[in-house]
């Protein structure tokens, strides 16, 4: 499969997962953050063997606008109470659609890490917006184009 079948397929089978669970925003967040540091541990390893580098765009989360950012209403949230909230098996059967993808559709760690850290930018540009706890809950809003 080609890389851009893969990274389709992968976008695919997010969209429609996060769609019909109605994930909240956080749990994508958890999730995500938790495969791009794997791929990225792997990644490191093998660059640091081989003497290579990574990219900034690979190795950095990307740009979000902070403009559309809500500053003056920052308030702290409780991360322990959050992390109550969650629910762990819809976070698992995510985390197992992206490992089972990534396997099946034999995507390096580069394709991997960069199909992730778009879903990562819209996750963290929507967390940026949030202005209180029960927003990091609502569902991923996914733009048209997506």
């Amino acid at each position: 499969m080609s890389a851009t079948d893969s990274m389709v397929t992968l976008q695919e089978r997010m969209v429609n997962l996060i769609g019909q669970l109605t994930m909240p925003v956080s749990e994508v967040a958890l999730v995500l953050q938790h495969h791009i540091q794997g791929l990225l541990g792997s990644l490191n390893e093998y660059a640091s063997s081989t003497g290579a580098s990574i990219s900034e765009r690979v190795a950095q989360p990307w740009p979000i606008d902070e403009s559309r950012s809500t500053n003056e209403n920052q308030s702290s949230f409780d991360v322990e109470k959050v992390l109550k909230i969650i629910d762990q098996d819809r976070m698992d059967i995510l985390s197992t659609l992206i490992r089972v993808t990534l396997v099946e559709t034999e995507m390096d760690l580069v394709e991997g890490i960069l199909a992730l850290r778009a879903w990562e930018q819209l996750v963290r540009q929507q967390l940026a917006e949030a202005t209180g706890p029960g927003q990091l809950f609502s569902p991923l809003e996914l733009p048209d184009e997506w």
